[in-house]
């Protein structure tokens, strides 16, 4: 059986119809990084500037956030961020996971708050912030340590 490859670049999007946070990372190092976030018009990024992430940042893979409700059950915005993810693939040819990110937004604002955010997040948004969540929350479960969304 073939070792499985952990030092894979992923870029990781948390959906939104304003803002899409991006944040990027290698699975070898389990850490992440929050990108400026992409600016969207009624969920639909400038395709351009995700080229652009992606020739600049070459990821092996996507994770996208999926934003369950607190019981796992499905919300609207979850068959958007679907989409986005699907489009992502379709247009980049790249692996695309879709990651359970409750929690995601909750602890981004709480590690804004620790690096002195105001709290104006709708100026000042931690988008890229839920996306370094989702992403460090993702390889930590594939490392088998579980889910650290909220921590």
């Amino acid at each position: 059986m073939a070792e499985r490859a952990i030092s894979r670049t992923a870029l990781a999007f948390d959906f939104g119809t304003r803002r899409v946070g991006v944040a990027v990372g290698t699975e070898m190092l389990g850490t992440a990084s929050p990108l400026v976030p992409l600016h969207v018009r009624d969920g639909i990024p400038d395709w351009n500037v995700v080229t652009r992430l992606i020739e600049e940042w070459q990821p092996d893979l996507f994770v996208v956030g999926l934003p369950l409700e607190l019981d796992g059950s499905e919300t609207l915005m979850c068959s958007r961020a679907r989409k986005f993810g699907k489009r992502l693939y379709g247009r980049y040819g790249k692996p695309l996971e879709m990651w359970d990110e409750r929690g995601s937004t909750k602890a981004a604002k709480s590690l804004a708050r620790e690096r002195g955010h105001r709290g104006n997040y709708r100026d000042d948004g931690v988008d890229g912030l839920a996306a370094q969540v989702i992403l460090e929350s993702w390889f930590a479960n594939q490392r088998g340590e579980g889910d650290l969304v909220g921590y």
